[in-house]
């Protein structure tokens, strides 16, 4: 049971993945008189978390395969990280004055899971930046359990069972097959390097995976419970200064700044990816108050295949793919499925309201 408890913190992909404590996190108070219907809860928090991240999804995607009437193309996935934290930062610290701080945070563990953390979606950004396609990254990055499952073996002690390991591997193999599975005719295959960067993002959430886990057992020890506005803020704060300090190093700062001067269009959907990667971690916040950590595994998995879809008819994929692509593609929401379906079979109710 602890690993599948694990399974759920660690599992959501993007944005969602800084949220590994909110079971312990009770913002909702007693049912009060004139109190929204918990069908009406479920419509928002949902609803906002669908809409939030399926455009997400589609600005990530638009971004790096923008290209600029000199042939340019946006490359500066760790200043991006900056402005996408930044945006994370200043909806946290809002809400974390509204709720009131939590003393005796410990801010270093937070300062290694926030560096984890932004390494791994920055690795997501460079491997689309270099020619991995969204629907293969989204679906890869969905088998992120199997460096998950390491990282907690060998950092958290967990065990797992022989179906969570098959659903990795449906996963695993199907992402495989639906990037080798792309008709001929297209020019626009998944790189080498576009490769070798989500598996640095797979190995990253492995790490942070395992120290998450480490962080939770020393919070309980030592007494402290932050609240979901607390690791939001000193998550993405931490997570801010190390894209700050890698972008500035590697010459991302001033390249990047200048790149959006000279293409304002990129500018507003970088602007309109931060505010929606802010806005959709308070649906999660606002959804996981009011009901059992399994909606929101629901409605966060639903979203990532409801991306995948969405890229493939929209963004030009369709006549791309074959039918062993397709196949695989199958066989990756499979797996997909099958793990939420484990979780919603392991004792929990998904749709009971958390007292």
């Amino acid at each position: 049971m602890e690993a599948e408890n694990m399974n759920y913190k660690t599992k959501n992909s993007d944005l969602e993945e800084n949220n590994f404590l909110l079971e312990k996190t009770d913002l909702s108070p007693g049912k009060k008189p004139g109190e929204l219907p918990d069908c009406i809860k479920l419509l928002i928090g949902a609803g906002g978390i669908y809409g939030s991240f399926l455009y997400y999804g589609s600005l990530q995607e638009d971004v790096f395969r923008y290209e600029a009437d000199d042939g340019s193309s946006f490359h500066q996935a760790w200043f991006l990280q900056v402005l996408e934290a930044l945006a994370n930062v200043v909806v946290g610290f809002i809400g974390m004055r509204l709720a009131g701080p939590t003393p005796g945070i410990p801010l270093k563990m937070f300062a290694i899971s926030g560096c984890t953390q932004v390494s791994s979606k920055a690795f997501t950004s460079l491997a689309l930046a270099n020619g991995l396609s969204f629907p293969v990254a989204t679906l890869a990055k969905s088998g992120k359990m199997a460096p998950v499952m390491v990282g907690q073996l060998i950092l958290g002690g967990s065990s797992y069972s022989l179906r969570e390991y098959l659903q990795v591997a449906a996963i695993i193999g199907g992402t495989a097959i639906v990037s080798m599975g792309k008709k001929k005719a297209s020019s626009d295959s998944s790189s080498f390097w576009g490769v070798v960067y989500i598996v640095m993002a797979l190995v990253m959430d492995g790490v942070t995976a395992g120290y998450q886990k480490r962080l939770k057992t020393h919070t309980a020890k030592i007494g402290v419970e932050p609240k979901s506005y607390d690791f939001m803020f000193w998550t993405n704060l931490f997570m801010c200064l190390t894209a700050i300090v890698l972008a500035v190093l590697l010459g991302e700062f001033h390249t990047g700044m200048a790149f959006l001067a000279a293409n304002p269009l990129i500018f507003t959907a970088i602007t309109k990816f931060a505010i929606c990667s802010a806005v959709g971690q308070s649906f999660i916040f606002y959804t996981i108050a009011h009901f059992d950590p399994l909606v929101l595994s629901t409605v966060t998995t639903t979203r990532k295949i409801l991306s995948v879809l969405l890229s493939i008819f929209m963004k030009g994929h369709l006549k791309k793919l074959s039918f062993l692509g397709w196949s695989g593609l199958g066989l990756s929401c499979g797996g997909i499925l099958s793990e939420l379906h484990s979780k919603i079979c392991g004792g929990k109710h998904g749709s009971r309201r958390r007292q």
